[in-house]
């Protein structure tokens, strides 16, 4: 059959190099970016954003309603991730913007911006170099669904979402007891978070709008505009508690803006079993390899084929099996190494367990190239054997009836 027609055999180092190097979702960020702003000429433009290297940098909305906490987590938020902070009232202070000194006098009259040229404000901010090469954080935008699409349209698109929630009777009483430090901005209460200082204490005053009626109309206004502007974001939304310890609010807010959501991007599976004698090791690869078509690569078993087919490392390794010593560990990965690097593991990926079996292993198994992509511990517990399969900002625990299942629910997802 002739070598150039159809369908051609991708080699399966391709995707290897693809996974290590993110080629997926690189190319689907510049895709996505294309399609946005579909410039003339389009290799400029992929060049230019290649050189920025932002598409890791962080891009957080965080919505909420009055007395939520929202200025104060995006506030430390901003201070920890290093990056910009938007929120109403600095983009109409900018002093060097025609469109900020038009929506002053807009807000002056109104006391509001209107949508038009907020999302105007928001562009013309997030177009400059720190909003770029460090990312930003909107804080309360959108209101509305109209802002949220027109911010989508201009191809502002977040990455992470946070909606603080709590009771309407909570809120009204925390906003009551709200002060501001009209020197540096930062938010206090008379209640939660008051500042030790004497001289901040004396500066501090109180904001207008806290009354309970007035807190009470603001609260009705955000519940009928919120419900239309969440079906925006219904893959990067996430929902915490402000009822709680403003540190533990932050302290979730932070974890998941650190979170890398789930990639669509095609993947080899390798997948590391660990877990004590007995905890069913042998039989959780097997069943893996048989419905997966992964291969069982069990390291005695491999190190006992090496003794018995008299190869050059089974004559290293014979003389410990017959003084029953521990193989060393250079050995065991050499070994290791030479099976996970043939063809069949390569495409079809593995599931290896016995080893590592420490930290000295783990690095060692590292450094030789074989870095699993998903991990399964199996600890022996008297209710009997539980998964619990860790990837990256996910964890599955599987039913002992149905290991499989949850292992291929959790590698669909990585």
């Amino acid at each position: 059959m002739d070598a150039t027609t159809a369908p051609h055999h991708i080699p399966p180092e391709m995707p290897q190099y693809g996974e290590a190097n993110h080629i997926f979702e690189l190319m689907q960020n510049m895709l996505e970016q294309l399609l946005i702003h579909q410039p003339k000429d389009p290799i400029p433009f992929m060049i230019n954003h290649l050189q920025r290297d932002n598409d890791n940098v962080p891009r957080v909305i965080i919505l909420g309603p009055p007395a939520s906490g929202k200025t104060t987590i995006a506030m430390w938020l901003r201070k920890h991730l290093n990056c910009s902070l938007l929120t109403v009232e600095n983009l109409i202070a900018r002093q060097h913007s025609s469109l900020a000194a038009g929506a002053r006098s807009q807000f002056q009259k109104m006391k509001a911006v209107p949508r038009r040229l907020l999302v105007k404000l928001i562009q013309e901010r997030m177009q400059e170099e720190d909003c770029v090469s460090q990312g930003w954080i909107l804080d309360g935008i959108p209101e509305t669904r109209e802002q949220a699409l027109m911010i989508q349209t201009l191809g502002i698109t977040p990455r992470h979402v946070i909606l603080l929630s709590a009771p309407d009777t909570v809120l009204i009483e925390r906003n009551m007891g709200k002060r501001i430090d009209p020197q540096t901005g930062e938010i206090y209460h008379t209640t939660f978070d008051w500042p030790p200082e004497s001289e901040i204490q004396n500066r501090l005053i109180v904001p207008t709008g806290i009354s309970e009626p007035e807190t009470a109309q603001k609260l009705l206004e955000y519940h009928r505009n919120i419900i239309r502007v969440l079906p925006s974001y219904p893959r990067v939304l996430k929902v915490i508690s402000a009822d709680q310890p403003c540190v533990d609010v932050f302290y979730q807010a932070l974890t998941y803006v650190q979170t890398k959501h789930r990639s669509n991007a095609p993947f080899t599976p390798r997948v590391l079993l660990c877990g004590p004698v007995g905890s069913g090791k042998s039989l959780q690869a097997a069943l893996l390899a048989q419905k997966y078509s992964l291969v069982n690569v069990c390291c005695g078993q491999l190190l006992t084929e090496a003794v018995a087919d008299e190869s050059r490392y089974g004559e290293v390794i014979r003389p410990y099996f017959e003084k029953e010593m521990t193989v060393p560990d250079s050995v065991i990965a050499n070994v290791l190494s030479q099976r996970l690097s043939k063809q069949d593991c390569v495409q079809k990926g593995w599931v290896l367990h016995g080893f590592p079996r420490d930290r000295d292993q783990a690095h060692l198994l590292h450094s030789l190239g074989h870095q699993p992509n998903s991990c399964s511990v199996l600890p022996l517990v008297p209710l009997g054997l539980q998964e619990c399969l860790r990837f990256p900002g996910r964890t599955v625990p599987p039913r002992r009836d149905a290991p499989s299942a949850q292992m291929g629910a959790a590698l669909s997802a990585h």
